[in-house]
C-alpha cells in the first residue's frame, strides 16, 4: 500500500495540463514587494491564454478609490493590514492568475480563503535584491516601515508568513528576465502537478526486464523512507535523478541561513505530495534549532593555508550523523502509515547509534508509542565514549545492542534480515509491526548531508576566500561512502566541485578501489584503529555510486555486488574506472601519522581534529595540488575519542574514566571549546547497562522479535 495521498495528482491533473489551466483552480503569485509578481503573473496569464488579477490595482485601489500608498498612509500599518484582508475576503475569481500584494500573507483569514482555491507560488527573490530595486523604483513607504525599523528588519520578518502559505518556491535572482521567471513558475506547478513522475528504482533492477506489474508498483519518496532497502536487495534512488539548480538559484542562497539553505534544497528533492512545503519547513526548523549548539549549524572555519574545515559537530551528540538523524525521524513519523507498528533497525560503526537514539527520542509521545528503535553495534569496535553515550542514550522506545563482531556484520546481518520475507512478514501478520531502517542505506539519510556540502562552498563565497563558480576539493574521511556520495550529488546539483577525496585508515579497501577499480576482501581482516567510524570494508553507498555512472545498469551492479557477497572481490571494466577517477581520488593514513597530525595541528594553530578529520588532513596534504581550496569534512567532535587525543598530546597518563579525560581534555582551553553536551550525557546516566549478542544472525532476530514482544501490543 502506498503511504503518499494518492487523491493529489488527481486533484491538480483536472485543472492543470500542457500550459493551460483547466477548471476553476488560480495560480496565486506571492512574494515581497519588488519581487516581479505583477510582470511575472502577466506573463504567465499570456502563455496560458487565462483572465490576469493584480491585488494592488485590481482590486485593492478599486475598492478604496485611492492607491495603495494613499491608503497606507491614512490608515497606518495595522489597521491597513486589516482594510486589505477584509478586501481579499470579498474577492473571488477562477481560473486566473493572481498576483497578491507583499502584505497579503499577513492576514490570515484572507490567504486562507484565497488559498482554498489555488496554488500558492512563492517568488523567492534575496533581500539584498530586493532592497536594490525598491530604492531604485523610489519606494519610501511599505507596511511594517517606520522610525527604527529597517526596510531590511521589515522584509526579514515578512518571510515568516510567506513560508506559511507557499505550496511552490521559485528562485529568483536579481538579474533574471522576468519571461524566465514565469518559465520557472510554470515548470514548478507542472512539477507539483506531475507528483507521479518523482519515483525511484532499486539500484539492481534492470529498467529492459521490469515487469507490467513492477511499473505499476511506484514507489515515491514516502515509501522509501520507510521501506530502506529495496526488496532486491538494492538501494533506492530516484528513478530521474537529483534536481539541478542554475548559478543564479545558488547565488540566490549565498546570504540565506543554513535552515533557509536546507529549506530549498530539500524542498527540490522532497516532492509536497509526499510531505507539503509548510510541514516540510517546520521539520527542518525543529531539526536544526536549540537542539544545535552554533547558530550557524554547520560552520566552515580556516585551518591554515588553503584548508578549511567543515565542522559537523556541533549537534547533540557531536558528530556529522546528526544532520541526518535530527531530521529523518520527523521524516518517517510523518510519511508513516498510521496503522502500523514500526521497528527500526540500525548498524553502526559509531557515532551513528547515538545519533539516531537521540533523534528518535525527539518524537512526539504519540509517535513514540508506535515507532521503536534497535541499535545494532560492534562490542569492541567503537571508543569507549562512544559507547558509554550510546548506552547512555537509550530510551523508553530506543535500545542499543552490543554484538561480538564488527561492523561489517552489524550491517551485512540487517541487510539479511530485510530481504529474510519469511521473517519480516511473521513480524507484520504476528505483531503488526514492519521493520524500517535508519542507517545511510535510507535515502532519507543522504538527502541532509548534500544540503552541508552545498552549504559549505557557499559559505566560502560569502566570505569572499571565494566567487562563485571557482571550483573547490572536498576531502572526507569515509568508510560507507554515504558522505562521499552526498558530496558528489551536490557536485551533481550544481555546486563546484573539482574533486572528492577519499580518506581512508588502514582499512584502505576503498583507496585500493579507487586506484585500481578491484575491490577485494579476501583475505582482508579488519583493522581496529583510532578512527572507528571509518573501520568499515563494505562501502554500502558505493553502489549508489557505481550505479549512477554505469548509467544505471541494474543488471551489472547486481552482478559486482553478487559476486563481491559470493567472491569476496570484483572488478571495475576499464571505462567505468576511467570515469571514477575523473570524479575521485583516494589515499589513506596510518594511526602514527593520524596522531602525529593532531599533535602538529594542535602545536601550530591551537585547535584539536578529532581522529577521523586528522585522517583526512594527512591525506589532503598528500593529494591536494594546491590550485584551489579544500574543504575538509570534520565529521566529528575531538571529545569522543579522549584517549587517542590526549595520546597525540603526549599525555603519559591517561585516566580511564570518559569523564575524568574530558575534564582534562578541557583544561587546555583548546579550539573548538569541550562539547558540553556530551559531557552532560555522560554526567547524568553514566554506563547503564545494555543486552549483548553472539555474532549470529538468527540471534539477532530472536531479539528482534523479543524487543518487539515487549514494546508493541501483540495482533490477535
Amino acid at each position: 500500500m502506498l503511504s503518499r495521498p494518492v487523491a493529489f495528482a488527481q486533484i491538480w491533473k483536472s485543472w492543470f495540463s500542457t500550459h493551460s489551466l483547466i477548471g476553476k483552480k488560480n495560480i496565486i503569485l506571492m512574494g515581497p514587494p519588488g519581487a516581479g509578481k505583477t510582470t511575472t503573473g502577466r506573463i504567465v496569464g499570456q502563455k496560458l491564454n487565462c483572465p490576469v488579477i493584480d491585488i494592488d490595482d485590481d482590486v485593492l485601489e478599486t475598492t478604496w478609490n485611492m492607491s495603495v500608498s494613499e491608503k497606507l498612509q491614512e490608515v497606518g500599518n495595522e489597521e491597513f493590514l486589516e482594510e486589505e484582508g477584509k478586501a481579499l475576503l470579498k474577492f473571488s475569481a477562477s481560473g486566473s492568475v493572481i498576483s497578491l500584494s507583499g502584505s497579503n500573507p499577513m492576514h490570515a483569514a484572507g490567504m486562507q480563503h484565497i488559498k482554498k482555491n489555488g496554488i500558492v507560488v512563492y517568488l523567492d527573490v534575496p533581500t539584498t535584491v530586493i532592497m536594490s530595486r525598491l530604492k531604485s523604483k523610489g519606494t519610501d513607504r511599505i507596511v511594517g516601515l517606520s522610525p527604527g525599523i529597517s526596510l531590511k528588519d521589515v522584509l526579514q520578518f515578512r518571510k515568516q508568513f510567506y513560508k506559511r502559505w507557499f505550496d511552490i518556491r521559485v528562485l529568483c535572482g536579481g538579474d533574471v528576465a522576468a519571461e524566465v521567471v514565469a518559465e520557472k513558475v510554470l515548470d514548478a506547478v507542472k512539477r507539483y502537478q506531475d507528483s507521479e513522475l518523482e519515483t525511484f528504482i532499486s539500484t539492481r533492477s534492470s529498467r529492459s526486464g521490469r515487469s507490467m506489474e513492477e511499473d505499476s508498483h511506484k514507489l515515491y519518496f514516502s515509501d522509501v523512507v520507510t521501506q530502506g532497502l529495496a526488496l532486491d536487495g538494492g538501494l533506492f534512488v530516484p528513478e530521474r535523478g537529483l534536481p539541478k539548480f542554475s548559478a543564479e538559484e545558488w547565488q540566490g542562497l549565498i546570504e540565506a541561513t543554513y535552515v533557509e539553505r536546507a529549506q530549498v534544497i530539500l524542498e527540490r528533492c522532497i516532492h509536497p505530495a509526499d510531505i507539503p512545503a509548510s510541514k516540510l519547513a517546520e521539520i527542518i526548523e525543529t531539526a536544526y534549532g536549540e537542539n544545535f549548539s552554533c547558530s550557524k549549524v554547520a560552520p566552515v572555519r580556516h585551518l591554515a593555508g588553503n584548508q578549511f574545515l567543515l565542522e559537523l559537530f556541533h549537534g547533540p551528540t557531536a558528530s556529522f550523523k546528526d544532520f541526518a538523524l535530527q531530521l529523518v525521524p520527523h521524516l518517517f513519523a510523518y510519511c508513516i502509515p498510521r496503522s502500523c507498528n514500526y521497528l527500526i533497525l540500525v548498524a553502526t560503526s559509531g557515532d551513528t547509534g547515538s545519533a539516531v537514539l537521540d533523534g528518535f527520542s525527539r518524537l512526539h509521545d504519540t509517535d513514540k508509542q508506535r515507532i521503536a528503535l534497535v541499535n545494532f553495534f560492534p562490542e569492541d569496535g567503537v571508543s569507549p565514549i562512544q559507547k558509554s553515550q550510546m548506552i547512555a542514550c537509550q530510551k523508553e522506545n530506543a535500545w542499543s545492542v552490543g554484538v561480538k563482531s564488527d561492523f561489517d556484520f552489524c550491517q551485512t546481518a540487517i541487510k539479511q534480515i530485510f530481504t529474510n520475507s519469511d521473517f519480516t512478514g511473521f513480524l507484520t501478520v504476528e505483531y503488526g509491526t514492519a521493520l524500517a531502517a535508519a542507517n545511510s542505506i535510507n535515502w532519507a539519510r543522504l538527502l541532509p548531508q548534500i544540503v552541508y556540502h552545498a552549504s559549505a562552498y557557499l559559505d566560502l563565497v560569502h566570505q569572499g576566500i571565494i566567487s562563485f563558480g571557482s571550483p573547490v576539493d572536498i576531502c572526507i574521511p569515509t568508510g560507507n561512502f554515504g558522505n562521499m556520495l552526498a558530496a558528489f550529488y551536490a557536485k551533481m546539483m550544481g555546486i563546484p566541485i573539482r574533486k572528492c577525496i577519499c580518506a581512508s585508515n588502514e582499512n584502505n579497501v576503498l583507496t585500493d578501489f579507487i586506484r585500481t577499480g578491484v575491490y577485494d576482501l579476501r583475505g582482508r581482516k579488519l583493522i581496529s584503529s583510532f578512527s572507528p567510524a571509518v573501520d568499515i570494508l563494505k562501502s554500502s553507498n558505493l553502489e549508489r555510486y557505481l550505479h549512477l555512472i554505469a548509467n544505471e545498469d541494474g543488471q551489472l551492479v547486481t552482478q559486482l555486488f553478487n559476486q563481491l557477497e559470493n567472491q569476496g572481490h570484483f572488478q571495475l571494466q576499464k571505462d567505468l574506472l576511467g570515469k571514477l577517477q575523473q570524479d575521485l581520488v583516494a589515499g589513506w593514513c596510518s594511526d602514527e601519522d593520524c596522531l602525529a597530525a593532531i599533535h602538529s595541528v594542535y602545536s601550530t594553530t591551537g585547535y584539536i581534529l578529532d581522529t577521523h578529520t586528522a585522517v583526512a588532513k594527512v591525506v589532503a596534504d598528500r593529494l591536494q595540488d594546491r590550485t584551489c581550496p579544500i574543504i575538509i569534512s570534520s565529521t566529528a567532535h575531538y571529545s569522543k575519542f579522549s584517549p587517542a587525543i590526549l595520546r597525540a598530546l603526549r599525555i603519559a597518563e591517561i585516566n580511564q574514566n570518559p569523564l575524568s579525560q574530558l575534564h582534562l581534555l578541557s583544561s587546555y582551553s583548546a579550539l573548538p571549546p569541550i562539547h558540553w553536551g556530551l559531557l552532560e550525557t555522560l554526567k547524568k546516566t553514566g554506563n547503564g547497562d545494555h543486552h549483548v549478542c553472539a555474532a549470529d544472525t538468527s540471534v539477532l532476530m530472536s531479539h528482534i522479535e523479543t524487543l518487539i514482544q515487549n514494546h508493541f501490543m501483540k495482533v490477535f
